[in-house]
């Protein structure tokens, strides 16, 4: 059975970056009729919050991405330990104590040289007493596992085939001096674990699945089919890691975009496909092939997901909405007609306030100086309400045969008298919607 995972840390809120990740799991496995695991990354005591994980999971709901189960790290910490246990009994695990200062240095002079600045393994030269020495000195060293300095190949979902020199990277470590287990073996057991047969992530995990199938063989485990897609950039293509915190989901929803519009264009963005609006999630489902996803960066603007926001609320009946407009205070009576013109004149649903505002309250007339005599003539012409769809026909045709005037001059100093604005919704459709016209008199 398809099983994919996301792994999010519950350090801070999800953001578009990480949205990307879990939406191609997610779709593989719905698409396969597989399992999608949530699983919380909360190995890190100090920076892991529970708040974070609550909203890890509301985010999660509110774009519909439901998962089978969740996982948490915090839990399998006794699967990690017997994992380690297993690479030291085969030699594959050692203690290293240089400090951050040491290794840097080291990297320095590698790099001086013309070699690549990978750890050089000094660690492995040391006696039981010169470690017993270290250790009484500076406390317990870091745990890292040790390579099989050949190439590592596969072949990658989006990428293609891969193939990276295992000489040419650092020994990676697996657990820090304080104990702490590190993503890189925790997501290595989770994965052989849980059955993870597909794992899609970012570029920037390449050298980290090399040395995870290495570790995964060790253990005596074949690996997952990988596939790792291309970093978003700005739509300059800045980079966008420093924007990442303004571009979390619960920001996005705070700004009014809907979830099938997100949803929507990060199922395309980077792709060979077109990004068109779904309004379902199950046409996303059958619309989605990680193999057409490209390598290249990926540029992202937030400013796009307000146009399908727009088109999506469009799709929807009265009775979607029904919750905002109470809140509103729209009368139920009025609320399939006041829907139908709003929805065509909105980008969001925050953008109703406004329009129920026109309705409710009337505007200031907007009156150019030269009209404010055909204005106040024809307002005198305009009938007590209440309108319907007729009225404005009819008033436009009395204004028109009294003053003579026609078109563009005739609507347009009507428009801007009764609504403040020069453009708008068909005011055959907004005039009966209207309980007080303030520009009149």
């Amino acid at each position: 059975m398809t099983t994919t995972r996301f792994a999010p840390s519950p350090t801070g809120y999800i953001h578009v970056g990480n949205l990307r990740t879990a939406l191609m799991n997610y779709l593989i496995a719905r698409k396969a009729g597989g399992t999608f695991i949530l699983r919380i990354d909360d190995t890190d005591p100090e920076r892991s919050k529970e708040e974070y994980v609550d909203a890890i999971k509301e985010d999660l709901e509110w774009l519909g991405l439901t998962w089978d189960k969740v996982e948490r790290q915090s839990e399998r910490l006794d699967r990690y330990a017997e994992a380690a246990d297993k690479l030291r009994e085969i030699g594959r695990f050692y203690e290293a104590f240089e400090t951050p200062t040491e290794l840097d240095l080291k990297r320095k002079k590698q790099l001086n040289m013309g070699k690549p600045p990978v750890y050089d393994r000094a660690a492995l030269e040391l006696s039981d007493a010169e470690k017993d020495a270290l250790r009484a000195e500076r406390g317990n060293g870091v745990w890292r596992f040790k390579l099989d300095q050949a190439r590592i190949d596969w072949t990658d979902g989006i990428l293609g085939d891969i193939s990276i020199d295992a000489a040419s990277v650092s020994d990676p470590v697996l657990i820090r001096g304080d104990g702490q287990v590190l993503y890189t073996i925790a997501s290595v057991v989770d994965d052989t674990d849980m059955g993870v047969t597909h794992v899609v992530r970012g570029s920037d995990h390449v050298t980290n699945t090399a040395t995870q199938i290495q570790i995964m063989a060790a253990l005596g485990h074949g690996h997952p089919e990988f596939a790792h897609h291309s970093l978003l950039t700005g739509p300059q293509g800045e980079a966008l890691s420093k924007r990442l915190g303004t571009l979390a989901l619960r920001d996005l929803r705070e700004a009014g975009v809907q979830p099938m519009a997100l949803l929507s264009l990060m199922a395309r963005l980077g792709s060979s496909d077109p990004v068109e609006l779904r309004t379902e999630m199950a046409e996303l489902i059958e619309g989605f092939d990680i193999n057409r996803f490209g390598s290249a960066p990926t540029k992202f603007d937030a400013e796009d997901l307000y146009p399908l926001t727009g088109r999506y609320l469009q799709s929807l009946p009265v009775s979607a909405v029904a919750a905002d407009l109470d809140a509103l205070g729209v009368p139920a009576d009025a609320q399939e007609g006041f829907w139908a013109v709003a929805k065509e004149n909105i980008t969001t649903l925050k953008d109703l306030a406004g329009w129920w505002a026109l309705c409710r309250d009337g505007a200031e007339p907007l009156i150019a100086e030269e009209d404010e005599e055909f204005v106040a003539e024809a307002m005198a012409l305009l009938p007590e309400g209440p309108y319907d769809s007729e009225s404005w026909g009819k008033w436009t045709a009395a204004v028109k045969e009294k003053t003579g005037r026609k078109g563009k001059g005739l609507f347009m100093p009507l428009r801007k008298a009764v609504t403040g604005m020069e453009r708008g919704p068909d005011m055959s459709a907004l005039l009966p919607l209207m309980q007080v016209i303030r520009a009149r008199g």
